[in-house]
């Protein structure tokens, strides 16, 4: 088995990623799901709720979980799709990519099963390669079609962050976007504040969102920039304090600690034709921030070449 691999109690197997710098990622084959990064002071980066199962048949509350074919509640299918359901595999072929550099990087795949099949009809092959590097995770999903028609699906990484404290988070990059609101019937409106900060509920699909989006912890002095291809829409997310105690996986307080800013193709779903490949990509990266009248420099987080 490849990398460092560990098999939890309950005989699920959990990988490690590190790298040299000390930063290191947990992944489990379930749902093929990061469920931790860390950077070279050893702080979490990602948000794990205080309630989550970790095992079947339960999706995890926290971490990346990959929500495929669907986003949200449709039909038959669960809430966001089956992938975060299901064990994955380790991908032995992840060509067209390059060969992985083992301790820094692993290949999964999940395939279409028999059940699976009787509730979405079209057979796929779902690969992730993750990857850590010094303050950088990335992610790159792809999905083929092995079926012998074409098919659509929606696809998103739900990015968990794990933050100082929620009232104190700005999101900058989706100003003057229009949104589909959740909590109003996926109406559309248009963004106008010049950065999305929290004091309630939301939950909110930016359309035509740019491929960098910057989470700014004024609290901890850093931010966390959010890059990504081929996943058109950002997803903003935070139940507040009347939710989060519906939740039944989730703590009373969770809500102030967590906030998920997501990559998707969810507003239109991505065709696919038989034997056609569609490809990802999304990069997590923390950047220090630095501050200009008592906020972030726009300019450097947005524009900068880091």
């Amino acid at each position: 088995m490849p990398l460092n691999s560990v098999n939890d109690r309950d005989g699920s197997s959990r990988i490690i990623l590190t790298d040299p710098a000390g930063s290191s990622a947990e992944v489990l084959l379930y749902g093929g799901q990061v469920v931790s990064w860390r950077n070279e002071r050893r702080e979490q980066l990602l948000f794990m709720s205080s309630k989550a199962l970790l095992k079947p048949p339960k999706a995890i509350r926290g971490g990346l979980p990959v929500c495929f074919p669907q986003f949200g509640n449709f039909g038959a299918l669960e809430r966001h799709g089956f992938a975060r359901n299901r064990l994955w595999s380790f991908d032995k072929d992840p060509s067209p990519l390059p060969p992985a550099n083992q301790q820094s990087t692993v290949d999964l795949i999940l395939k279409s099963t028999e059940d699976d099949l009787k509730t979405w009809p079209h057979s796929f092959e779902l690969r992730l390669r993750i990857t850590i590097s010094p303050g950088k995770l990335t992610i790159i999903p792809r999905v083929r079609n092995t079926d012998p028609k074409a098919f659509s699906f929606m696809f998103s990484l739900r990015n968990y962050l794990y933050v100082s404290d929620i009232s104190e988070v700005r999101v900058e990059g989706l100003e003057t976007l229009d949104y589909l609101d959740n909590l109003r019937r996926r109406e559309r409106f248009t963004e106008q504040a010049d950065a999305i900060t929290f004091d309630g509920e939301i939950d909110r699909v930016y359309l035509n969102a740019p491929t960098k989006i910057a989470i700014i912890d004024h609290e901890k002095k850093r931010t966390i920039e959010l890059r990504k291809e081929g996943m058109p829409n950002a997803v903003v997310w935070n139940p507040w304090d009347k939710k989060a105690k519906s939740i039944g996986d989730m703590g009373d307080e969770d809500y102030t600690t967590m906030l998920c800013v997501d990559s998707g193709a969810i507003e239109a779903p991505i065709l696919l034709k038989p034997r056609e490949e569609w490809k990802g990509r999304q990069e997590l990266s923390i950047v220090s921030s630095s501050y200009c009248s008592g906020q972030l420099d726009p300019r450097k987080v947005l524009y900068g070449d880091h």
